[in-house]
């Protein structure tokens, strides 16, 4: 490659290290391969899923990624819930209209259905698969590419300091890590805060869910110069009925977020 250099300024000389760094440096890299090589005879690779054989590390076998339902178009393009055909692009489904999020748009790798994908988010966030977020990153970061060309902060879904103490790490943060890594946006977990100690949602309706999470997230004051008048992914592991992500994007637009969309591994999608 040529550089374009003033008259009469003679290009700086490559050094190269010495020889018997080089050296060193290549034995490193195949001891490296090699110790990887080892390990993989010692632990084969397994199913992110069932566990079975895989090729590759960190992977799906193929009976597992035949049962995963991956969201792909035609969906709405605010819910990002699939149609079962297409009728054309920017269609909004009927729940959208109806009940319109306070996020804007929301993505998701695959529907929550009994399974592969039930059975990754479980081990995940209950099993301390830490090894799922490698993946689940780089799928939400295909899923979610639109909305993270146009965004400027990557803000995890925060656990209650009571529950991290109790799980251990918070998936959402995992994810959003491993998410940034693989499109460049920056992550900032520390621009939400969850403050109240919420019940779990689980077998909750719509309205105790949105009521239960009132009053439960705050932007710190030191983290709203960052969130003011930013273009924010919120990112979390599922999508159920949106009462999460909606108190949490309230909470992000009161402290000056330009936008608020959401990025999950998964969503609840309702058959029928």
């Amino acid at each position: 490659m040529s550089l374009w250099l003033p008259a009469g300024v003679e290009a700086p000389a490559v050094v190269e290290p010495p020889r018997r760094e080089r050296v060193a440096a290549r034995a490193a890299r195949l001891a490296f391969f090699a110790a990887g090589k080892v390990l993989d005879l010692l632990y084969p690779p397994s199913c992110l899923s069932c566990r079975a054989a895989v090729g590759a590390p960190r992977s799906l076998c193929p009976a597992c990624w035949t049962q995963v339902r991956f969201i792909e178009r035609p969906y709405c393009e605010r819910l990002g819930t699939p149609f079962a055909q297409d009728l054309g692009p920017g269609l909004l489904s009927p729940e959208a209209m109806a009940d319109p999020p306070v996020w804007n748009r929301a993505r998701a790798v695959c529907a929550f259905d009994e399974g592969p994908a039930r059975r990754i988010v479980y081990r995940f966030k209950y099993r301390d698969r830490m090894d799922v977020a490698r993946p689940a990153g780089l799928w939400m970061a295909r899923a979610g590419a639109e909305l993270l060309e146009e965004a400027d902060l990557l803000v995890p879904v925060p656990l209650h300091r009571t529950r991290l103490a109790a799980r251990r790490f918070n998936q959402a943060m995992a994810l959003a890590e491993s998410v940034s890594r693989a499109c460049g946006v920056p992550a900032d977990p520390a621009a939400l805060e969850r403050v109240k100690p919420t019940p779990p949602q689980v077998g909750l309706s719509r309205v105790q869910r949105a009521v239960n999470l009132q009053g439960a997230f705050r932007v710190p004051d030191e983290a709203k110069p960052r969130v003011s008048g930013a273009r924010v992914v919120l990112v979390d592991d599922v999508l159920t009925t949106g009462a999460t992500t909606n108190a949490a994007a309230r909470v992000l637009l009161r402290a000056g977020a330009a936008n608020v969309d959401v990025l999950t591994f998964a969503r609840v999608v309702l058959s029928g």
